[in-house]
């Protein structure tokens, strides 16, 4: 194992591979921008380095800093997190140059994965089935128009470079395939650098499944079964759910079995997951491997009792894979919600601001990831992501039951601060949710309806926090039966040791 290791991200990602570090043993370098400087990962961490400004182009996209930051304080490894330069194939060759070990997979199957186009003929040369639509990029409109015809509308016009809900235009109409066209090209060339584009079917009633996955250097892997992501605004996601329900026992087999063979078969080290899109008819279509460590890691870790950054470590520092299929035995249902500082009401648009109050909840098989604390600025620079709460239970109508109760009793409140809470538990109180019967325009829907008149928790009149009472359900719950007793969850994080920076950076800016 690693005697040091930087940690190139911020926020609650920055926590979590910063206590896995400390359970292993394992000293941690953070790297933080200015605005971070008072950060619980800067506090916690055995050293930290300012590497910049706010602005993540200066900071936590500037590779060069890190890498020096490593260097300087003997790092020997260096983990991504997620969002940041976790996929960026470069950054993972430029760690390899100076001799520090990039927490992932090899950089040419990170390029080889990162290009769209090429992942899906990766796929197909694998077995597996994609949706109907061009495998390579295509260069003119006129291509696009005859892939568009062939293969029926709507469809979607993809970056070949894109990821993270970016660079995806739908197209209902031929007529408005010329400008959805130039409009996608002309937008990832502006955030990816790359104006290829791809299309393909676009499967409007559709669930977001995917597959956790380990594998080692060796040629050895597993999976961890299934999660559904089919809750999502703009292509990004907001509640999380493993087991995937609903899904036959031979159709979550085809596709853990599929998503596996995919992943061995470019060469895949690490944590990494493998998305797919399951239509009304049972058919499944791969989407994209991702090569890092997701935002929705819990779920699987809740049901399987593997910390999944464990194993991350283990087998970047070389060692082969400690599990085997038959080791892997989920039980139980958990379920993640992400909390937002975003307004849903004014279209999630972020609501940074000053917490005067943070209390998270607790209770039973409830755990919260979270860098958020009273008195803690909310940042316009990053991501709005706040915190994670998730829930686990023996069955699903007790999970969602616990994650309920647990988001009525989440109290974030600070000037002009909103958050996501009450338009998550209008999504647990669906019926269509509730009966695992929703699609990926399950967001679309509940926006269009008229809101529910109801209190909310973040900024609460100084008599103290109201509750906010999601809407009553109006069809009863479809629910899967119980799984038997639940499993063991990790044991306690011991208490942090006095961080020896107190804040403090540990060398110069860079």
């Amino acid at each position: 194992m690693f005697e040091k290791l930087l940690i190139a991200n911020r926020g609650e990602i920055a926590l979590r591979v910063l206590r896995a570090c400390r359970e292993l043993g394992v000293r941690t370098v953070a790297v933080y921008s200015s605005a971070d400087a008072d950060s619980a990962v800067v506090r916690l961490a055995d050293e930290a380095v300012r590497i910049g400004p706010a602005g993540s182009r200066q900071s936590y996209l500037n590779a060069a800093a890190i890498v020096e930051a490593a260097r300087q304080c003997g790092a020997q490894a260096v983990h991504p997190g997620y969002g940041f330069l976790s996929e960026d194939a470069d950054f993972a060759e430029i760690c390899a140059e100076n001799g520090l070990t990039f927490v992932g997979p090899p950089p040419q199957v990170m390029a080889a994965l990162a290009d769209k186009a090429t992942a899906r003929a990766l796929m197909r040369r694998a077995g597996l089935p994609l949706p109907p639509g061009s495998v390579q990029a295509v260069p003119t409109v006129e291509q696009a128009g005859a892939v568009a015809a062939e293969i029926g509308y709507p469809v979607i016009v993809k970056a070949a470079a894109g990821g993270g809900g970016r660079g995806m235009t739908v197209v209902r109409d031929p007529a408005d395939l010329p400008r959805a066209y130039a409009r996608t090209r002309a937008a990832a060339q502006a955030v990816f650098g790359d104006d290829r584009v791809y299309v393909e079917r676009y499967l409007a009633a559709a669930r977001h499944v995917e597959v956790q996955v380990l594998c080692d250097g060796r040629g050895n892997g597993v999976h961890l079964g299934t999660r559904d992501c089919s809750v999502q605004r703009r292509h990004q996601k907001l509640v999380e759910e493993a087991p995937a329900p609903a899904l036959s026992p031979q159709l979550e087999r085809e596709i853990t079995t599929a998503a596996l063979r995919g992943a061995l078969a470019v060469g895949f080290t690490g944590a990494g997951t493998v998305e797919f899109l399951v239509d009304g008819a049972g058919g499944f279509h791969f989407l994209e491997i991702n090569c890092r460590i997701q935002v929705e890691h819990p779920v699987t870790e809740m049901i399987t009792g593997v910390d999944l950054v464990h194993e991350q470590l283990w087998v970047a520092a070389g060692e082969p894979l400690r599990l085997r299929q038959a080791d892997v035995r989920p039980r139980g249902v958990s379920v993640e919600c992400r909390v937002n500082t975003e307004d849903p009401a004014r279209g999630f648009v972020p609501t940074p601001g000053r917490l005067d109050r943070f209390e998270p909840p607790g209770g039973p098989f409830t755990r919260v990831d979270t860098h958020g604390h009273a008195g803690y600025l909310v940042s316009p620079h990053y991501d709005s992501l706040l915190a994670k709460v998730v829930a686990w239970a023996p069955d699903r109508e007790l999970a969602l039951a616990r994650l309920d109760r647990a988001l009525d009793e989440f109290v974030v409140a600070g000037p002009g601060v909103r958050t996501t809470i009450p338009f998550v538990r209008r999504v647990l109180a669906d019926p269509a949710f509730r009966a695992a019967r929703h699609t990926t325009a399950l967001v679309d829907r509940l926006l269009a309806e008229p809101a529910p008149a109801a209190p909310t928790k973040t900024d609460p009149p100084a008599a103290g926090p109201t509750k906010t009472q999601p809407p009553a359900a109006t069809a009863p719950a479809t629910e899967p039966p119980a799984a038997g007793p639940p499993p063991a969850r990790p044991g306690g994080v011991p208490a942090p040791r006095p961080a020896t920076t107190a804040g403090a950076p540990r060398s110069p800016h860079i």
